[in-house]
């Protein structure tokens, strides 16, 4: 049975089709997968339709056999899909470790609100909850920097933070949109090796990204994009030489004249 299935689905923005008769399946063996394709290609639209915050307007998303089409976004988390966004979304004005905690939330049954104010009902819970927050931090190399607060993060600093959060939440699935945005080459590699150790703890990976190198270096499996459709599927090597692929970003044919 396939972890996570997506079976015809389609996203219409009034009559703009934002993704057209999608069709991909993630297994549950260790799998890193990668979806790329231009800009305006309908890759983060996938992501938040398997994420709960948008709903198809055609076909099925299934995660673990059950359909989650339309589900909300808490469910799913609790369901074990976890996500980072693009775009930086911390908790400014929280330590790193309360950030933790805070997404950690999902998984305590004393919920966001004894993860951050401790009542002596759930301090047991808070406990444990603190010691695997810290256990996570110490796998991306943040353990040190628990009590500070993200501002005094470097930019990979706060990409590995928002990574450590989805971790936080306990997924079997981690959409990851655009981890190494703003990463020079060697910040991106080691950002990368962590998410292959990711893949090993047994967490299957979803990988939006732009940089083909990472890509390409990365990950197990492609699925390309092109106007919210699927163009191409396979492994780096057979996106690398697909014509479809290269006409999509270079916009000619693979062999076609200069």
């Amino acid at each position: 049975m396939a972890l996570l299935e997506l079976e015809e689905v389609s996203k219409f923005f009034g009559g703009l089709a934002a993704v057209s008769d999608l069709n991909f399946s993630l297994s549950d063996r260790k799998e890193i997968l990668g979806l790329i394709g231009p800009n305006g290609a309908g890759k983060t639209t996938v992501f938040n339709l398997i994420t709960g915050l948008l709903k198809p307007s055609r076909g099925k998303i299934r995660f673990q056999g059950s359909e989650i089409g339309g589900q909300k976004p808490y469910r799913l988390c609790e369901m074990g899909i976890g996500r980072t966004f693009q775009a930086t979304s911390l908790f400014f004005e929280e330590t790193i470790l309360n950030n933790m905690l805070i997404a950690r939330h999902s998984r305590m049954k004393s919920g966001i609100w004894g993860a951050v104010a401790i009542p002596p009902s759930t301090a047991r819970e808070e406990r444990e909850a603190v010691d695997q927050c810290l256990e996570i931090l110490g796998k991306v190399g943040l353990v040190s920097k628990a009590n500070a607060l993200p501002h005094s993060l470097t930019n990979m600093e706060q990409r590995l933070l928002m990574i450590a959060m989805g971790l936080a939440t306990q997924p079997s699935l981690l959409l990851l949109d655009e981890p190494s945005a703003g990463m020079r080459p060697a910040e991106s590699s080691s950002l990368m090796n962590l998410v292959g150790q990711i893949r090993e703890w047994g967490i299957k990976v979803i990988l939006i990204e732009h940089d083909m190198k990472v890509v390409m270096n990365t990950c197990d499996r492609i699925v390309v994009l092109n106007f919210g459709r699927k163009i191409a599927e396979g492994t780096p090597e057979e996106i690398r030489a697909h014509p479809r692929v290269i006409e999509a970003y270079l916009g000619r044919r693979a062999g076609a004249a200069r």
